[in-house]
């Protein structure tokens, strides 16, 4: 029997319109005076209007800094960090996209251990304590609600991740209602991203296990199933529901059999150009499968029947199923109609020398590719993808 070791967050709610309980999940876990942390398109959609009514009506006093950015800068960091000291908060609440759960994650820790990022950048730097914290999320993509990481913007174009178990909450909140008027584009990118976390989880090089591939072909049966759905009718409160277990389930895989090349070559693209982490995985998601093939068809072959479904196609060779997904997968992509070319945002083709040099960068994904990742073979991949 093989050896391992699992961290995740230590409870999950599951449930459509589980925000309601929110106020009697804070007095559980010891918060008298929670600082909530989330996004301004949050407010402007009208959602923290309602986890402020269910901390009214529970008279359960609270504190809010709701600027967090996507790929937040550390300034915003220590922001939102100084207004939680000035309100004396004794919890944090994250709410919102990957962006402010990772937010949230970071103040929790520094609030109560009062260390500074750049002493607790990397893998288990960090020493803690922490405060109480609970993470809903309002996209079913990033996984944050079951990672152990948090990733912050360094510099122009650089971005650094602190990296401890500490930082997986007390309690995730999985509520559908909460992500129902989520527009098409986004539901798709994070949909993708969720996908793109459990298929490099199941194909890892290090520490991939019997229980990250048990939740990572979970994931998949999940979001591969119900994303076209959750697109198309963004009320449908069932594939929504389905989305966001897919997504924590994916992410549980992949904090413990952590992302390779996918998110190696992503993290450019959003650093440069600023595009939004799901869809930059979306664009070199079948590249890179493509180049892997040779040396994972086997695992990818697992995958197609899950997520192909009444499309898929046996085989008796295992690198013609893995082909044949790869090309189900592109068409996926298409379907959910997000951009499919560097090109058409507005990247030029003599941007992807440099976009492959800070690829290499990545060297704590990079070394869990299945396939050794050349500054050459980077710079294909993102001509494949232009």
């Amino acid at each position: 029997m093989e050896s391992f070791v699992f961290n995740t967050t230590k409870s999950l709610i599951n449930q459509p319109g589980a925000i309601v309980q929110l106020a009697d999940i804070c007095r559980q876990q010891g918060i008298s005076k929670p600082i909530i942390i989330t996004d301004q398109g949050i407010v402007a959609c009208g959602l923290l209007e309602k986890l402020e009514a269910v901390l009214h009506k529970e008279d359960l006093p609270y504190a809010c800094f709701s600027d967090i950015v996507a790929d937040p800068p550390e300034q915003i960091i220590y922001e939102a960090l100084d207004v939680a000291r000035a309100q004396d908060a004794d919890g944090v609440i994250g709410f919102g996209g990957g962006s402010s759960l990772d937010s949230a994650k970071l103040i929790a820790l520094m609030l109560a251990s009062g260390e500074k990022l750049e002493d607790i950048y990397g893998i288990e730097q960090a020493k803690g304590p922490r405060l109480p914290l609970l993470l809903i999320p309002t996209t079913a993509g990033t996984g944050s609600e079951a990672t152990a990481v948090a990733i912050v913007t360094t510099g122009e174009t650089t971005k650094m991740g602190v990296v401890t178990p500490l930082l997986l909450p007390d309690v995730a909140i999985l509520d559908a209602e909460l992500t129902l008027g989520l527009p098409p584009h986004i539901t798709a990118a994070t949909g993708v991203d969720a996908m793109v976390h459990a298929i490099e989880a199941f194909t890892s090089m290090h520490k991939k296990n019997r229980y990250s591939d048990i939740l990572a072909k979970e994931a998949l049966g999940l979001l591969a199933e119900n994303i076209l759905a959750a697109c198309q009718n963004g009320q449908n409160l069932e594939a929504r529901q389905a989305m966001l277990l897919g997504a924590f389930l994916a992410g549980q895989a992949f904090a413990n059999s952590p992302v390779a090349a996918v998110h190696a070559l992503a993290y450019p693209l959003g650093g440069h150009f600023h595009i939004p982490h799901g869809l930059s995985n979306s664009l070199v998601l079948p590249h890179v499968m493509r180049f892997n093939n040779s040396h994972c068809h086997e695992l990818y072959a697992e995958l197609a029947p899950i997520i192909m479904g009444d499309d898929y196609i046996a085989h008796e060779d295992s690198k013609a199923v893995s082909t044949e997904l790869i090309k189900y997968i592109e068409l996926l992509i298409g379907n959910l109609k997000l951009c499919t070319h560097l090109r058409d945002l507005k990247i030029k083709e003599s941007d992807l020398a440099m976009l492959a040099k800070d690829a290499m960068l990545q060297t704590r994904l990079l070394q869990n590719n299945p396939r050794n990742v050349s500054e050459q073979d980077a710079l294909a991949i993102y001509k494949a993808a232009w």
